[in-house]
């Protein structure tokens, strides 16, 4: 049987990168999905892709930091597929630079959709959870929040965030049936690197990000971590098989949180 046979998904910034890939391997795995993003081509073109492939799934135009949209969101999953059972908070942006150079404005910005999208998200997801009879949430937070990395203090306070924001709903709805845990994605192939500016104040870059070349440096196996890679330890965090795990991290890196690549001295 599918893992999720029968559940509703709500997946945000669900039209490229590891939500897309989350969005289709819910909907694969039995799930009704509905996708949340503010780029309308691509997100309505995935929905009517899993669609085509036999999935049930529906697009929404959506900015994760606007509450009153947020309600209305959450009332269509119900409207539509009657119920919600797991909450994929995905959406988030990562912006590069050093602290001094950073602008309020760019740190609010990243906090608003980071952390301000986040709580938005859990916070009217859990009524109707409550009404399913239980539910998973599973945050989306990084390698960045675990540990701090220069040019991304702003990037990492917010995923820091993200991971206790996510023991804290564990411990208040642990006695309704819904869970919640974060999930820390290593260097992972998204339009995410694409999107950090060129040459960004303090970053002493003039050249785009290349994660192939990350990976190689900072990942001791050396491989640049896929979408799906992500979307697997989703879809175990959003199943009945992970029913005892709450409260916990995912970290999904190849071991690039482990600690130092070395060798052994060998007699």
């Amino acid at each position: 049987m599918p893992q999720v046979q029968g559940k509703v998904a709500l997946v945000t910034g669900a039209a490229s990168g590891i939500g897309a890939a989350c969005a289709r391997t819910l909907a694969r795995e039995g799930a009704r999905v509905l996708l949340t993003d503010l780029d309308d081509a691509r997100g309505e073109a995935l929905a009517a892709a899993i669609r085509e492939a036999g999935g049930e799934a529906a697009y929404l135009h959506q900015d994760v930091t606007e509450e009153d949209r947020w309600a209305e969101v959450v009332a269509a999953a119900e409207q539509r597929f009657g119920r919600l059972d797991v909450l994929v908070s995905n959406a988030g942006i990562g912006i590069m630079t050093s602290i001094v150079d950073m602008t309020l404005a760019d740190w609010r910005r990243q906090m608003a959709i980071n952390v301000d999208g986040v709580f938005l998200s859990v916070k009217h997801s859990i009524p109707a959870m409550r009404r399913a009879g239980g539910g998973s949430i599973v945050l989306i937070s990084s390698v960045a929040g675990l540990r701090g990395s220069a040019g991304l203090a702003g990037y990492s306070a917010s995923k820091g965030a993200v991971r206790l924001f996510a023991k804290s709903v564990a411990l208040e709805c642990a006695r309704e049936n819904i869970r919640c845990n974060s999930v820390h994605p290593g260097i992972i192939e998204t339009p995410i690197w694409e999107k950090i500016p060129v040459g960004a104040a303090g970053s002493g870059r003039n050249a785009p990000l290349d994660p192939r070349a990350i990976a190689l440096a900072s990942v001791p196996t050396g491989v640049l971590g896929q979408p799906q890679d992500i979307a697997d330890g989703v879809l175990f965090l959003a199943s009945d098989q992970s029913r005892y795990v709450n409260g916990s991290e995912l970290v999904i890196d190849g071991a690039q949180t482990a600690g130092r690549v070395g060798s052994i001295a060998r007699p």
